[in-house]
């Protein structure tokens, strides 16, 4: 992923911009990312916070993570699109939706987190899986 990448919401209401190489890229197949995203996992970029730029507003849907850690879930409030995880347990980090990038093909997963949520059909490739999240 080359160091500058924009994304929106669906109805580009929402633009960002990000300005770091991810910390982190993963397929998450918690109970919760799956009711949030409407699908099998989420596709998620960690970044520092401080490298993410925002243009326009976001909702912000309160939750507790499996491990009791408040979890901000974030998406535009006109088109609905999921698009940020803000997570109490990782100050600093922002956690974003890579569907939502413009160009998603740059999201390369580089683990599978919350696996023992993982549906029985999904397929895990050959990166590290993880039962939970070893972050914390």
């Amino acid at each position: 992923m080359s160091r500058t990448k924009t994304g929106s919401c669906l109805c580009t209401a929402v633009r960002y911009t990000i300005r770091a190489e991810p910390a982190m890229q993963v397929i998450c197949h918690c109970s919760h990312c799956q009711r949030q995203s409407g699908s099998a996992f989420s596709t998620i970029i960690g970044v520092p916070e401080c490298a993410l730029e925002m243009i326009g507003e976001v909702r912000t849907y309160a939750d507790r993570g499996d491990n009791g850690s408040e979890v901000l879930r974030q998406f535009c409030p006109r088109c609905g699109s999921p698009l940020f995880s803000r997570v109490a347990s990782t100050p600093g980090m922002v956690y974003i939706k890579s569907g939502t990038l413009d160009d998603p093909r740059m999201f390369h997963p580089q683990a599978h987190i919350w696996t023992k949520s993982a549906l029985e059909w999904v397929s895990i490739d050959g990166a590290p899986a993880f039962e939970t999240n070893p972050a914390g």
